[in-house]
């Protein structure tokens, strides 16, 4: 989500000359998690020189917002996604999910979930809120069903990756 260029400390040469551009890229639902949980851990990478991208700070007025989301995943070597109990019912949280994934799949991307306040079975077999967002989602008439299988399958690859579990602590 919005990237900020501070150099990883014992870098002496730049992102863009290993092909990427951020180290990390956070995903998150900002609703769920910007103002704490994400704003916390945005601050502790950059304090140790990680650059980290997230979606409030450096998407440029004018672009597609879309397209320049993309673009920073693809530009990541890790992505950190925040599993919060609203991810699903935002659709750019799942189209970044789909491209991660991709990615992840294409060996170019490392993927980090934390679960935050949910269990990853909910996020794997899309119960709980996660089956109440693809409801939603499905009840629009503009509804791409290949694209919505996608963000299925995205869930279930994250569901299944082991990762940290962050209960009301």
């Amino acid at each position: 989500m919005a990237s900020t260029s501070t150099q990883t400390a014992s870098s002496s040469s730049s992102p863009s000359e290993h092909g990427w551009e951020n180290e990390v890229f956070l995903s998150f639902y900002g609703k769920d998690t910007r103002m704490g949980f994400t704003d916390h851990l945005y601050a502790d990478l950059t304090r140790k020189g990680i650059i980290a991208f997230r979606d409030d700070e450096k998407l440029q007025r004018g672009e597609n917002i879309s397209e320049e989301l993309l673009k920073a995943v693809q530009e990541s070597l890790y992505a950190i996604v925040v599993m919060s109990r609203n991810f699903a019912f935002s659709k750019w949280c799942l189209m970044e999910l789909a491209e991660i994934v991709k990615c992840m799949g294409e060996k170019r991307l490392t993927v980090y979930p934390i679960f935050y306040h949910v269990d990853p079975s909910d996020v794997r077999n899309q119960t709980g809120t996660f089956e109440k967002a693809f409801s939603m989602h499905e009840e629009s008439l503009k509804v791409d069903k290949e694209k919505m299988q996608a963000r299925r399958d995205a869930l279930t690859a994250v569901g299944n990756i082991s990762g940290w579990h962050l209960h009301d602590r």
